[in-house]
């Protein structure tokens, strides 16, 4: 039980008096006034005044007193449950004074997290002062619940309702002014000038309409926004600043990684029909990657593309290769730092993911014999604008010796942004069945566990730390294996007639049988 006292009191005021019974006036010549608190006689009443606790708790480490209480309560039990509770944590080490709020430790963990990588605290950074601190921030640690966090997200998703009609209205901007278009466009000359002027109205609602928030906060950033705020809680619970991390009883939304599927032959007829792709990740079949490294062969990142999809780099890491980690002699590439790309669009280097991201890749001869011709395509480009420098210095800087195996012409690396982009334009240009810079990974895994390699290897060969993530990820088997699988236990088993000879007996046997029905003396078949 704990060691203190409950009491009821109220609010009720009386005049201040003196020592002679004269009421006491303040500086504008009022009277002052005193709180009857627990002297007040009407608090035998039931609904007057409200119950409080206060509880003696083991003096500080210097010595003072702690006498934390609190009131408001409406019943004496209500208190005293409040009281026991308070006492149960103070004694189980939790620090029941504390005033810290949200706010200020959510702050403070950030700053102590001195481990994070730049792009990691740009993220936290952005979770912590964009949506955990205007909603949680104004709370003290001691007062937060599951229930503050779950109203969180309920405001995540309510904000996710009117994002949808963003979208759906900025849709209907969108067909409207290619309806105003055509309409001027298609217009005999000379155009009446209403219709330029309906085109440009269209265009400026549907600026505005686009201006409008559209993209939703899905389940997989949900997931990520109560992850992080789950790890600030678990330092809070080892301060003992709470008794236990809230976030983690927080209920989402199902989020379900999406699985790599393949753009087989049915697929791209339906998506050339519906412009839809059927998942966010797709992977291309052996037949589409080649035509792609065929189509794609002038265009001068083809060396980045090809050594993608066959050796499975991530972007960063591709981007972020320099000749000092390639060896052409014994065929190897040193995966040691990636470009990275954070919120404002800057660029930087920094190690791979994890450590098992630094790896070193062996290169087949076909990407040898392209990094080769990389290098001496380089050696062109810097001759021809340090010849364009000397000509004109203003308009050309100096070339930029900065190492990397995939540059421009003046020798800076790509954006990995950039990269991406000129990829999309490509295939649009090209006509190919979509996937996304990232997805000529799943192509490198793939074709690498089609041609034989083992799990383990395909996990070095991407740098993944777990094999889990190997093997529910990057593995998309090509559909003419999968096919091979499904043939191989219908071999096993030896048949008098060839699989399928039997399909007309089965469809015989399906039909209804046939009944006679006497018509006029004669017979019918019904």
């Amino acid at each position: 039980m704990f060691s203190g006292s409950i009491y009821k009191r109220c609010k009720c005021t009386e005049p201040k008096l003196d020592a002679a019974g004269q009421p006491v006036l303040d500086a504008s010549g009022n009277p002052k006034v005193r709180e009857l608190g627990t002297g007040c006689a009407q608090l035998k009443k039931r609904d007057h005044g409200s119950w409080y606790y206060y509880v003696n708790l083991p003096d500080g480490p210097r010595g003072e007193r702690r006498r934390p209480r609190k009131g408001g309560f409406l019943t004496r039990a209500a208190a005293q449950h409040a009281a026991q509770q308070l006492w149960a944590e103070a004694t189980g080490g939790i620090n029941v004074e504390s005033r810290e709020t949200v706010e200020q430790f959510l702050r403070r963990w950030l700053h102590n997290r001195v481990d994070l990588k730049r792009r990691t605290r740009s993220d936290y950074t952005d979770f912590v002062e964009r949506v955990y601190i205007p909603a949680l921030g104004h709370l003290s640690m001691r007062e937060l619940r599951t229930r503050h966090i779950q109203a969180m997200f309920e405001d995540i998703w309510a904000y996710n309702r009117v994002k949808e009609a963003n979208r759906k209205q900025a849709d209907q901007a969108r067909a409207e002014c290619e309806a105003a278009h055509q309409a001027w466009k298609q217009a005999p000359l000379p155009r009446p000038p209403e219709l330029r002027e309906r085109w440009i109205e269209a265009k400026e609602a549907l600026k505005k309409a686009r201006s409008e928030p559209r993209h939703d906060t899905g389940p997989g950033t949900q997931k990520r926004l109560r992850n992080t705020l789950s790890a600030a809680l678990k330092t809070a619970v080892m301060e003992k600043l709470i008794a236990q991390n809230w976030a983690d009883q927080v209920v989402l939304p199902r989020y379900e990684k999406p699985l790599a599927v393949v753009w087989t032959e049915e697929r791209v007829a339906r998506w050339r029909e519906t412009g839809q792709k059927p998942s966010p990740v797709m992977v291309w079949t052996p037949e589409l990657t080649g035509q792609f490294l065929d189509a794609a062969s002038s265009h001068r990142l083809y060396a980045m593309w090809h050594l993608q999809v066959f050796r499975g780099p991530r972007r960063g890491e591709a981007a972020g290769l320099k000749w000092e980690e390639v060896d052409m002699a014994q065929g190897t590439a040193n995966i040691v730092e990636q470009l990275v790309v954070d919120t404002t669009h800057q660029m930087y280097g920094e190690t791979p993911k994890s450590r098992s991201g630094r790896r070193t890749i062996a290169l087949d001869s076909a990407t040898l014999a392209l990094l080769a011709t990389q290098r001496k395509v380089q050696q062109e480009e810097r001759a021809v604008w340090e010849a364009k420098h000397q000509r004109d210095p203003q308009k050309y800087g100096r070339y930029v010796d900065s190492g990397y195996v995939f540059t421009q012409d003046n020798g800076t690396p790509w954006h990995p942004d950039n990269v991406s982009k000129l990829f999309d334009r490509l295939l649009r240009r090209l006509d190919m069945p979509p996937i996304r810079l990232h997805d000529l990974r799943h192509c490198a895994a793939s074709l690498s566990l089609a041609a034989g390699l083992s799990m383990k290897a395909i996990q070095a060969l991407l740098g993944h730390a777990s094999f889990t993530l190997t093997a529910d990820t990057y593995t998309s088997l090509m559909p003419q294996f999968e096919k091979e699988a499904a043939d191989a236990p219908v071999a096993l088993v030896p048949r008098a007639h060839q699989p399928g000879a039997g399909v007309g007996a089965l469809r015989d046997a399906a039909r209804p049988p046939m009944t006679l029905i006497a018509v006029g003396g004669g017979e019918e078949a019904a």
